[in-house]
């Protein structure tokens, strides 16, 4: 296993550290604290923005061929400016439900005409899009979908209900699953559509989290009509395309990066904290809880170094997207429950408080870091996938 960077490599990071400390957005007021979740068009011209800032200096989709836009680098480039802008604090791209998941399966699956229309304003933020996958009665079990699909001429018609669709309310394109043939097994008869979010027949209602914030919504078809030609790949073979698309959506939840941000985080809070007068560090319970997340951590950090290197070298990531989802999603929260814990009283306190603590994101980020659990795929999903595919475990009844 490789534990270190080549002379180039750090070189390229001393490049993006530098350009990043140089342009690096100021965050506006509203910005604090969060995800963009509502249609603000101010807030969402300056994420295009900077999206936009980024893509100029090719620090987007750097993995991508070059002949799509990107850089043709390989993935410890991709790792690198990942870790550098999380440790700036740098704003993600507005648009990585297209940069990390439709564009590499539109890469790999897509017609050439597809890749030449919807790659281009993917790089540029000029189209936003989300993912129409999970439905009321078809969460965890995604293959038991219902929306339809119903071939007119060179249209589908699409019927049918979304929900937990992250970035709706102000995405142009919707990459989506729907049954095409209802007779065929679940898991065959599916198909991969991409929907213009302006059609007619198209209703979104945001969904107030426990957060307060409403990033996900219900979206509903009604007679939808979207060309044959935005299919991608075959008819009744979607299946196929949104595994594609889900080990990228799984790589893109498990940011090693964010958590071991998370956990330093964790532990300023806990160096600026005091209970009856004694810093927490002192505290024997406090300081055996922190180590014990630190360890984790730095087991995460490791596991990730491992999967770069299996990459560099050719290996099969095998169950790895699962790995990364299932760990750091379950450390992202149990990190933050720690840093309710050491708040103690002051956990609960409005954000608007002159006494609350970093912003009061501590609260809000336990609550986030709980639906990213289940988000892309739950936790218990995980766990099967890893017993079944990677230890060869016999499936539950």
């Amino acid at each position: 296993m490789d534990l270190s960077f080549s002379k180039e490599d750090e070189e390229y990071r001393r490049e993006v550290r530098a350009w990043l400390r140089k342009n690096l957005p100021k965050r506006a007021d509203d910005d604090e604290g969060g995800e963009l979740t509502v249609a603000d068009p101010e807030r969402i011209a300056r994420a295009k923005a900077w999206q936009r800032k980024l893509f100029d200096a090719g620090y987007v989709a750097i993995g991508w061929p070059k002949e799509h836009g990107g850089q043709g680098a390989g993935i410890v480039r991709q790792a690198i400016l990942n870790e550098e802008m999380v440790l700036a604090r740098a704003p993600a791209p507005i648009g990585m439900m297209g940069v990390q998941m439709l564009g590499p399966t539109l890469i790999a699956l897509g017609t050439p005409e597809q890749k030449e229309r919807f790659l281009p304003p993917i790089l540029t933020a000029d189209e936003l899009w989300c993912q129409g996958y999970s439905e009321p009665g078809s969460g965890s079990d995604l293959a038991s979908l219902k929306t339809r699909a119903e071939v007119d001429g060179d249209f589908f018609v699409v019927n049918g209900q979304k929900v937990w669709t992250s970035t709706a309310q102000f995405a142009d394109w919707m990459f989506c699953l729907v049954r095409t043939d209802p007779q065929a097994p679940k898991h065959k008869g599916i198909s991969y559509l991409l929907i213009d979010m302006r059609s007619p027949g198209i209703t979104v209602r945001p969904l107030v989290q426990m957060t307060g914030q409403a990033g996900f919504n219900e979206v509903f078809f009604d007679n939808v009509r979207v060309p044959r030609k935005n299919l991608v790949g075959r008819l009744n073979e979607g299946w196929l395309v949104a595994n594609a698309t889900l080990s990228h959506e799984r790589n893109m939840l498990a940011s090693t990066t964010r958590t071991q941000q998370l956990m330093s985080d964790l532990l300023r809070l806990a160096k600026r904290r005091s209970r009856h007068g004694v810093s927490v560090l002192r505290d024997p319970v406090a300081r055996q809880r922190l180590a014990d997340l630190q360890i984790r951590v730095e087991s995460m950090k490791y596991h990730s170094l491992k999967q770069l290197s299996d990459g560099i070298h050719g290996r099969s990531a095998g169950i790895g997207a699962s790995v990364n989802k299932l760990v750091t999603t379950e450390l992202n929260h149990d990190i933050c429950a720690a840093a309710l814990e050491i708040l103690g009283s002051h956990a609960g306190l409005s954000r608007t408080s002159p006494h609350v603590e970093d912003r009061g994101v501590w609260p809000i980020d336990w609550m986030f870091t709980l639906g990213m659990i289940i988000g892309g795929g739950t936790s218990q999903i995980q766990k099967n996938i890893i017993a079944e595919r990677g230890l060869g475990m016999p499936r539950g009844a």
